[in-house]
């Protein structure tokens, strides 16, 4: 595998099945229940048409509003701001339309094999995403501490980087099993995921990222720390990742989440954007050509201002222009914190255990910036030293991490100047989007003395702080040591049989809710959880030949630590 510097262990075995992400918490095999011809289920008949509401329109909400209409429901999306939530393509005022910038999501790993289901579904085309020193990257400039090291592979950095990966690959090793749990999700061997997982939920659930590198006599050293937090792997440095719990880390490792990664063309946002307009050829109930955008109008029902259980233990809503309705079922796909603050909620919604699950979620911060450029001018060669005029850049400035995104050398280009994380983001928090700009440019300035970058600047920055969105308040859940327990009660809440009967009826899904907060795969994951959920709440089943994630739950169950 190629990814940054430090890397995860290299699986050398060409012969061994493809990575997807198949748990380890829940190992579920998505992408076969997707592709399986006989769908993911059915209603009875005496159920069509009955109405489903669906709060949020990004991803996880579009897939689970489009997988219930195909079964015949009604569902009626809500969304308080756009289609896509953080699924978020903009483009530059005054330039060429086919200028994007990610602001939310941008680069999908290979192993994100349900996202990429709905990718293939749509038609829409990925490439490589260059990310530092992957295959898609001409170049790599390293700047720690004053110091800049330009590399187009690993083998071009000195050799403490190369120590530093040596470091990660036995810290992982010795301390998580790595490639034997690799193996394990390789070969979809359940028994052996489970039996190393629960083993190491049990103790390490406590532990932090960095406590995990302390404790590693790989890493005694607190240089090596210092330049794996400020340079990392796959997608940069993790330091700011340090205080949340390592069960983190290693679900992105294990599953190879933060290598590969591909671009979607023309921007993320397409894919909820198609999904909402796309008239499935198989679909129960409704007639050939129905699709989400055709049963709303064209436009999704507004923000969700009240939530509230009603007699029948009914979920009724109130939205934005003072519309009331109320449904048997509700998918609730937001960030969890909405319903602590911006959603005016009845307690009687979810058991307490499930409120103080959502009141200890954790979210990260995240910032990026992007200027339109008239060229990718970093591609041309510098007479002196024959290298790249600039490359991708990795540093401890306030920058973090610039990235080069381009469509042909004779077109305009974009420059993501900035994507920060936690504390790195919040330092931008006060400034306005040109003011982030100079100080970004004055970083890389003091990198590339002599690239005038301004110069081939052609559009106004385009920046987001995902902390100050009013409908996220953070880009995206990380859970902290001890958080496994609140996590579990989040995921597991689709199975609603083991739920009071006064506290069923509304499903929580989204990326917060999945495993795999911060990749697009835990929002199609916790959809589809969902719809199993709505399914069997409305008498519906699954074929026997297709068992859902609900069917199986006895058997791939998350491990379950005690309370006491």
């Amino acid at each position: 595998m190629t990814s940054t510097v430090p890397n995860a262990v290299q699986h050398t075995d060409a012969t061994a099945p493809p990575i997807t992400m198949f748990g380890p918490d829940f190992p579920y095999a998505y992408d076969d229940f997707l592709a399986h011809p006989a769908g993911l289920g059915q209603i009875p008949a005496t159920e069509h048409g009955q109405k489903v509401a669906v709060i949020g329109g990004g991803l996880s909400g579009i897939i689970a509003a489009y997988e219930l209409m195909k079964m015949g429901l009604k569902p009626v999306v809500y969304e308080a701001d756009r289609i896509g939530g953080r699924l978020r393509t903009v483009g530059f005022d005054g330039c060429d339309p086919s200028l994007t910038a990610e602001m939310g999501a941008m680069r999908f790993p290979p192993s994100s094999t349900a996202l990429q289901h709905y990718i293939d579904l749509v038609g829409l085309e990925t490439r490589a995403f260059p990310n530092p020193l992957s295959p898609a990257t001409p170049s790599t400039v390293v700047d720690l501490k004053g110091e800049s090291h330009y590399a187009e592979t690993i083998d071009d950095l000195p050799q403490v980087y190369r120590d530093v990966a040596d470091a990660w690959n036995a810290c992982l090793e010795e301390g998580a099993d790595f490639s034997d749990m690799n193996r394990a999700l390789r070969e979809r061997d359940v028994p052996r995921i489970r039996e190393i997982w629960s083993q190491l939920v049990e103790r390490l659930d406590n532990q932090t990222f960095y406590g995990f590198l302390c404790e590693s006599e790989a890493f005694k050293s607190f240089r090596h720390r210092e330049i794996f937090g400020q340079v990392g792997f796959g997608t940069g440095g993790w330091d700011t990742d340090f205080p949340n719990s390592i069960l983190e880390i290693l679900r992105v490792v294990y599953t190879e989440a933060d290598d590969h990664h591909r671009g979607i063309v023309g921007g993320s946002q397409q894919l909820p954007l198609r999904l909402w307009d796309r008239e499935p050829q198989k679909i129960v109930h409704w007639p050939l050509g129905t699709s989400l955008s055709s049963l709303h109008g064209g436009e999704p029902r507004g923000a969700v201002t009240r939530l509230t259980r009603t007699a029948g233990n009914r979920i009724t809503v109130t939205d934005a222009s003072g519309d009331i309705r109320t449904y048997r079922a509700a998918v609730f796909t937001g960030q969890s914190w909405l319903l602590l603050s911006k959603i005016d909620c009845d307690d009687a919604l979810f058991p307490i255990d499930h409120w103080t699950a959502m009141e200890r979620t954790h979210y990260m911060e995240s910032s990026k910036l992007f200027v339109p450029v008239d060229r990718p001018f970093w591609l041309d060669k510098d007479e002196t030293t024959g290298r790249d005029t600039m490359s991708m850049t990795l540093t401890d400035r306030m920058t973090r991490g610039t990235y080069l995104l381009d469509d042909g050398p004779d077109r305009p280009a974009v420059i993501c100047l900035s994507y920060t994380w936690c504390d790195d983001s919040l330092k931008w928090l006060p400034l306005s989007p040109k003011e982030r700009m100079e100080v970004m440019l004055k970083s890389l300035g003091e990198i590339y003395p002599n690239v005038d970058i301004r110069s081939h600047i052609i559009g106004n920055p385009v920046t987001v702080s995902w902390e100050n969105e009013p409908w996220f308040m953070g880009a995206f859940k990380a859970n902290l040591p001890g958080h496994y327990r609140y996590q579990r009660r989040l995921f597991t809440h689709f199975m609603q049989d083991r739920l009071p009967e006064d506290k069923r009826g509304i499903f929580l899904a989204g990326d917060d809710i999945s495993w795999t907060a911060g990749w697009a795969e835990g929002a199609v994951q916790t959809a589809l959880n969902a719809v199993w959920g709505v399914m069997h709440q409305f008498g519906g089943a699954t074929d026997r030949t297709n068992p859902g994630p609900g069917d199986l739950y006895d058997e791939i169950a998350p491990v379950e630590l005690p309370e006491d």
